[in-house]
């Protein structure tokens, strides 16, 4: 089965998370090594969709080491996405990139 993660959020104008940055997980040879794909934009949706049938992760960008940290498993409860790293939940995935605003003024 297929392996994904989502590394960022689209917020529309009141902050409402409206879309996620889903990248494609292809292992390597190492065990739990990950080449992580370009991002796709999902709607809210269709990432619910895909947590719902795919094991899913959040991805947060490591500066220092320049490459992909896997981090907790994402779910849906109430028709929203949650993460649960550390017994820290993170409510709809809000500590992601916010790519709505690194993607304004960009075609």
């Amino acid at each position: 089965m297929a392996q994904y993660a989502i590394s960022g959020v689209w917020k529309d104008t009141n902050g409402v998370i409206t879309d996620y940055a889903v990248h494609l997980l292809t292992e390597r040879n190492t065990p739990n090594t990950f080449d992580v794909a370009k991002a796709e934009k999902y709607s809210k949706a269709e990432a619910i969709r895909l947590v719902n049938n795919h094991y899913v992760r959040t991805a947060i960008w490591d500066y220092n080491r320049k490459l992909w940290s896997l981090g907790a498993e994402v779910s849906v409860v109430d028709n929203y996405l949650r993460s649960d790293a550390d017994s820290t939940v993170r409510d709809n995935l809000e500590n992601l990139l916010n790519y709505w605003n690194i993607t304004i003024g960009c075609n």
